[in-house]
C-alpha cells in the first residue's frame, strides 16, 4: 500500500496511475473518505466488493467530473436535469436511467445508475485526468460506520488490497451526502444527507 498527502504534487498522478493499472484508491470526498476504482475494469470491481464485504449484488454508485460525463452514463429528464443543475457539484448523488456506455459487468441487471458529481477539488481532478467515470462508494467495511479520516484498522489484513491511500486529513462533514431517485417528473429520496431536495 502507497500512501501520499493530498497537498503532495504527486498525489493526482499517483491516483491516475492506480486506477489505470486496476487498483483501489482510498480518496477523500465532501462527506467521508471514498474508494475509487475503474468501472471498466471487471477485476477492480471484484476486488473493491470483497475489500468491502459486499454482496455482488448490491450496485455501487459512479463519480462523475462534470454534467457532460454524467449525461453520457445517464438518461436525464427536465427534472433531473433541473436538481442536478441546481445542486451539482455537492453531496448529491442522482438515480436515473442507465445508458449503454456503462460495461454490462458493472452493476449487472440493474436499469438504474446512481451518479455523483463531487464539489471536492481531488475528486473533479481525478476524475478529469482518468477520463472516465470511477465508483464511488464509502471506505468501509459493509455496515460500518464511514470513515472521516485515514484510520485502516477495521480491514486488518484486507488493507493490503487498498492499493493507494490519499491523505486529506479529518473530514468535518457529519452528513452523508443525499441520494434522489429520478424518472421523468418522479423524485423518490432514497437516503436524506446534506442536502434536501
Amino acid at each position: 500500500m502507497n500512501k501520499v498527502n493530498i497537498e503532495g504534487l504527486d498525489a493526482l498522478e499517483k491516483a491516475i496511475e492506480t486506477l489505470k493499472t486496476g487498483g483501489i484508491v482510498m480518496h477523500p470526498t465532501e462527506t467521508c473518505y471514498g474508494f475509487a476504482a475503474d468501472i471498466f475494469n471487471e477485476k477492480a470491481l471484484k476486488k473493491l466488493y470483497e475489500l468491502k464485504g459486499r454482496e455482488f449484488n448490491k450496485p455501487v454508485s459512479i463519480l462523475v467530473s462534470s454534467f457532460g460525463m454524467a449525461n453520457e452514463y445517464g438518461v436525464f429528464s427536465e427534472k433531473a436535469f433541473e436538481i442536478a443543475n441546481k445542486y451539482w457539484p455537492g453531496p448529491l448523488s442522482i438515480v436515473v436511467p442507465r445508458t449503454r456506455n456503462l460495461p454490462d459487468h458493472f452493476n449487472p441487471g440493474e436499469k438504474f445508475v446512481s451518479i455523483r458529481f463531487s464539489s471536492n477539488d481531488f475528486c473533479i481532478g481525478m476524475i478529469e485526468e482518468f477520463g472516465r467515470p470511477v465508483t464511488t462508494t464509502s471506505a468501509n467495511i459493509a455496515g460500518n460506520e464511514p470513515l472521516y479520516e485515514v484510520d485502516l484498522s477495521q480491514f486488518g489484513k484486507m488493507s493490503d488490497e487498498i492499493n493507494l491511500v490519499v491523505n486529506g486529513g479529518e473530514i468535518n462533514s457529519v452528513e452523508s451526502s443525499t441520494i434522489v431517485k429520478i424518472s421523468g417528473d418522479d423524485v423518490e429520496v432514497l437516503r436524506q444527507g446534506e442536502i434536501c431536495v
